[in-house]
């Protein structure tokens, strides 16, 4: 299916050439048809001589109505634009044709109707004048007469080799249906309709209200009146949720591919048209179904930033128009470059942002946003519109290469102030760092890690033999001196304090390998395991802790943490009896 949007002046015959092709009356109110004037959104469909079938969303053209239609060409691909030959050009195809424009609308066909009434040649040929210079270019014309039937075989044609022409629409990527209409069937609940622009829908998927992060179910599917199991893109689709009460969605909300959208209220934008800095401060933005009053803030030449008064589903490249409601004026076309941009808050934050903006095509580009943004989420890349495919560095993190290689340097350069300033610390703690390199995740500075750096116990230390403080050094020896014709006996928790040897420079010294920490507050010289197993094996086996400990020259205080130690490095064995024997 194709989905073409009617657009034109009103009375220039959108419906009744709508009516004549497809055999289906648009006009769905009782008072559109009793009036003559389409008032609201119509829709209908038929099948083009090539087989394809092509759905009209069929637009009101008075000017009281503009956003009514920009609510159904904003999601549509193609137009199909509408100047009757008695009347011409007038002020409603202008505006009509300035959106089009704006929404970057890029295929279209001109059907000039009541061709019985006049010559069509010179509306045709200021038409076609008129909208080569948009986004449609150079497009091809009918002359048609709703009432006679003239011409309508060539527009058929006509719109297949439109549609031909359309690109291949993906199945493969989110849904973003916004909502053109809402109601209610007895017995079925809340249907919504809506344009399906990208995507698939199946019964049953799940799927989030944009307007609340609601998570709601697909209950059926309609598409061309007829039930359906799956719909993909481009198609006219009904869409009945299971147990959601109709006020709960109205034009202008989308139903979204959950986690795939991110729900902004500020944007940064290229503004085509008017001057960036001669936009007023207020205008609408009409973007999908929805129209919604912003907050214009000039920031370069052509680039805006917006203030929404409610968030919307945006995506990196979308499409929109800011129309003054006031004036009946479009003010501008514009491309969305950014929808989570910084805030501006420091003095020469804008000119710094609109140089950065100036860069800035609307295309995602992953490599340009984490270059901006330094460190981000892939899923919020993902929201954003941004394709993720580059290996994690953390986590859900992605990183600039250059900025993840710089943050290395920097930590091993933190890691050694902090051991400058703290020597008798086991390594600088994770949050310490984390705060120091202003990072947002533990997990970043722990997959940072790199030798010569190591991570225990929540600590980041250098892997090389610490140095210890010359005080504690200056203690060691004097353990060394007192002890070391002793080797199996401890300094004693008074002779410890003497020497300045407290907890901590007690665990500077065990780190650092000066000293062996059997118990608290009993340390042995580093170099007496090996000496320990040689004398016990001296012994006859097995041997028992008394023995052991006459042996060794010892008191019971340092033996028995000395020999399970041994135990556990695999030196000695206990028995069921406590006797030990020496292992190899």
């Amino acid at each position: 299916m194709w989905v073409v949007a009617t657009a034109g002046h009103v009375d220039h015959g959108k419906s009744t050439l709508v009516r004549a092709l497809t055999g289906m009356e648009p006009d769905r109110w009782a008072e559109e048809r009793r009036r003559g004037m389409t008032i609201d959104l119509g829709f209908a469909w038929t099948t083009l001589p090539s087989g394809g079938t092509v759905a009209f969303v069929d637009v009101p053209g008075h000017e009281r109505f503009v956003p009514n239609m920009l609510a159904g060409v904003g999601p549509a691909p193609a137009a199909l634009m509408v100047v009757a030959a008695d009347e011409g050009w007038m002020p409603q195809s202008a505006e009509h044709l300035a959106a089009l424009h704006a929404l970057g609308v890029p295929y279209g066909l001109l059907a000039v109707t009541r061709a019985d009434l006049a010559d069509p040649g010179p509306a045709m040929a200021q038409a076609r004048a008129e909208i080569a210079a948009t986004s449609l270019g150079a497009v091809e014309a009918v002359a048609v007469s709703g009432l006679t039937g003239a011409g309508l075989p060539q527009l058929r044609a006509a719109l297949d080799r439109l549609t031909a022409r359309l690109p291949a629409p993906g199945d493969g990527g989110p849904v973003r249906l916004w909502v053109d209409r809402s109601f209610t069937i007895r017995g079925s609940g809340t249907v919504v309709t809506g344009t399906l622009g990208a995507g698939r829908l199946r019964v049953g998927d799940e799927l989030e209200l944009a307007g609340t992060g609601e998570t709601v179910r697909v209950r059926g599917l309609q598409m061309l009146g007829a039930p359906a199991t799956e719909v993909t893109a481009v198609a006219r689709v009904a869409v009945n949720l299971r147990g959601t009460a109709r006020d709960r969605l109205t034009r202008g909300d989308a139903l979204l591919s959950p986690g795939r959208f991110h729900r902004t209220e500020v944007v940064d934008v290229r503004v085509a048209g008017d001057e960036a800095a001669q936009l007023p401060s207020t205008l609408t933005l009409h973007v999908g179904s929805a129209a919604v009053p912003v907050r214009v803030r000039p920031l370069g030449a052509d680039t805006v930033r917006l203030r929404l008064a409610r968030p919307l589903p945006l995506l990196i490249g979308d499409r929109a128009l800011l129309r003054d409601p006031g004036r009946h004026h479009v003010a501008g076309g514009v491309t969305v470059l950014d929808v989570a941009p910084p805030p501006l808050v420091r003095r020469g934050a804008a000119v710094a942002r609109a140089a950065v903006l100036a860069g800035l095509d609307g295309r995602a580009d992953l490599a340009g946003e984490l270059r901006r943004r330094l460190l981000a989420r892939a899923a919020d890349l993902t929201r954003m519109g941004v394709p993720v495919d580059v290996p994690l560095v953390a986590g859900d993190w992605l990183a600039d290469p250059e900025h993840w290689r710089g943050l290395g340097v920097r930590l091993v350069q933190e890691v050694a102030r902090h051991g400058r300033e703290h020597p008798l610390e086991p390594g600088a703690p994770v949050e310490v760092l984390r705060q120091r390199l202003a990072l947002p995740d533990r997990a970043l500075v722990e997959a940072l890690v790199r030798p010569p750096l190591r991570l225990v116990g929540g600590r980041v230390t250098a892997a090389a033999v610490d140095v210890l403080p010359a005080p504690v050094a200056r203690a060691v020896q004097r353990i060394r001196a007192e002890y070391g014709h002793r080797p199996f006996q401890a300094p004693e928790a008074d002779r410890l304090a003497d020497l300045g040897l407290g907890p901590r420079e007690i665990g500077a010294a065990v780190r650092a390998g000066a000293l062996l920490r059997l118990a608290e507050n009993v340390v042995l010289l580093p170099d007496v395991l090996d000496d320990a197993v040689r004398v016990l094996a001296g012994l006859p086996q097995p041997f028992t802790l008394s023995a052991a400990r006459q042996a060794l020259e010892t008191t019971r205080r340092v033996a028995v943490p000395l020999l399970e130690l041994l135990d556990r490095r695999g030196a000695t064995r206990r028995l069921p009896d406590d006797a030990r024997i020496v292992v190899g």
